[in-house]
């Protein structure tokens, strides 16, 4: 079982990293929030992983933090009706203090905010999730907001909408939400910004 990757970042977008470890080079499915935290390509880069099989695809995950890899694996192993892309897109819609504050209080329109996620499966995200929890890591934290210098606008609009439409979003009402988060936040906004925003 591969549990961390540790290289060189090659090349990263809000949803994947390719690290450069061994000779070898990892693709891996990220979180908004780990993207944010990525170091530019050419740097070293640790990611923490999870590999899920399927009867016909191997795919690797990767986060910042151990902890964000064990809650992953708790959401998709779990909670029913929870598979590897649903709990990629809970993570990159709530940082994991927050996420973890909310099922903590059975907060379940803040959960059923993220994409996929209607107010059955957030019900069951409490439910199903509540006991397995550390109360002493318990809290309310705002999200992480990228703070990278930004390309130009379009290739940001374009990014975040690719990623929004991975997220399982239509590419109409991914493009709408981006210029609508665009426009709300300013031309100086990060592609993780921008997704983080049209999400909400």
């Amino acid at each position: 079982m591969i549990t961390s990757v540790s290289g060189t970042l090659v090349a990263a977008t809000p949803l994947t990293a390719v690290v450069e470890a061994g000779g070898l080079g990892y693709e891996l499915h990220i979180p908004v929030t780990t993207a944010e935290r990525l170091p530019v390509p050419g740097k070293p880069v640790k990611l923490h992983t999870l590999a899920v099989y399927r009867e016909d695809s191997a795919t690797l995950y990767g986060f910042s933090t151990e902890e964000e890899r064990d809650f992953f694996r708790l959401l998709v192993e779990k909670v029913t009706g929870v598979g590897p892309k649903m709990a990629l897109s809970v993570l990159s819609k709530l940082s994991l203090p927050t996420l973890k504050g909310a099922i903590a209080a059975g907060d379940v329109g803040l959960l059923a905010k993220c994409p996929g996620i209607g107010k059955k499966t957030a019900e069951r995200l409490v439910i199903e999730l509540r006991d397995k929890l550390n109360p002493a890591e318990l809290g309310h934290v705002a999200p992480a907001r990228g703070e990278g210098t930004p390309p130009a606008a379009e290739n940001k609009i374009r990014d975040a909408v690719l990623a929004l439409t991975a997220l399982g979003y239509k590419a109409p009402d991914a493009d709408k939400a981006v210029r609508q988060a665009w426009v709300a936040l300013g031309a100086a906004a990060s592609t993780e910004a921008l997704i983080k925003k049209a999400l909400g």
